[in-house]
């Protein structure tokens, strides 16, 4: 398979990931332009040193470099879902870039990428399971009464609550909460937890 043919493939692969999966789930017009924009600099660096004298292993090396740096020195925040589909673009544009194995080997290997991001990105899969930090207007000592009083100003069940600071002067909690509700198709919004909290004297912060 000549190469042009596997550069197509990582266009057509970027193409489905940013504006099949991501675009339409999350709607960040600002990443779009990082993913194609790293895909596509990792593709040309990447292909350029695999055909020239200097290791392809550095080029590697200096791509994945300059993408954490990127992730590490963000001037926005970045869930890490964001951060997943950032090292799958960059993996597609490696993976474009060098044929020197099998190049019908890279390409099932875009593919498989993009079919996992495909199933474990996809809405269904969890849906009920939600992450939040909220501020409390109670100090809470006691986990047990902590975790009674989250799961009914949630209406959820509480798995797991970190509690991220404790103000016994100004009687306030923050906590770190992973919880399921129990009722995931009239709680499917993220707002709705927000508007319980707010209704029970805590604030939400996501």
């Amino acid at each position: 398979m000549p190469r042009l043919i596997l550069f197509t493939i990582d266009l057509c692969a970027v193409a489905l990931l940013v504006f099949g999966l991501y675009f339409p789930r999350y709607r960040r017009r600002d990443l779009v332009v990082a993913y194609l924009g790293v895909n596509i600099g990792v593709l040309a660096v990447a292909s350029a040193l695999s055909s020239s004298d200097v290791g392809a292993g550095l080029g590697l090396g200096m791509a994945l470099f300059g993408v954490l740096s990127i992730i590490r020195l963000r001037s926005t925040e970045l869930d890490q879902h964001e951060v997943a589909y950032y090292f799958c673009a960059l993996a597609l544009g490696i993976l474009g870039a060098l044929g020197t194995t099998s190049a019908w080997l890279n390409g099932g290997l875009m593919a498989l990428i993009v079919a996992v991001m495909f199933l474990a990105d996809h809405r269904r899969l969890f849906r009920g399971y939600r992450h939040q930090v909220l501020v409390l207007d109670s100090a809470f000592t006691d986990r047990a009464a902590l975790v009674s009083h989250l799961e009914r100003l949630l209406r959820a069940r509480v798995h797991t609550v970190f509690v991220q600071r404790l103000d016994l002067v100004n009687e306030t909690t923050v906590v770190d909460v992973r919880y399921a509700v129990t009722e995931p198709e009239s709680a499917s919004e993220p707002a709705s937890g927000s508007a319980a909290g707010l209704a029970a004297g805590a604030g939400v912060r996501r």
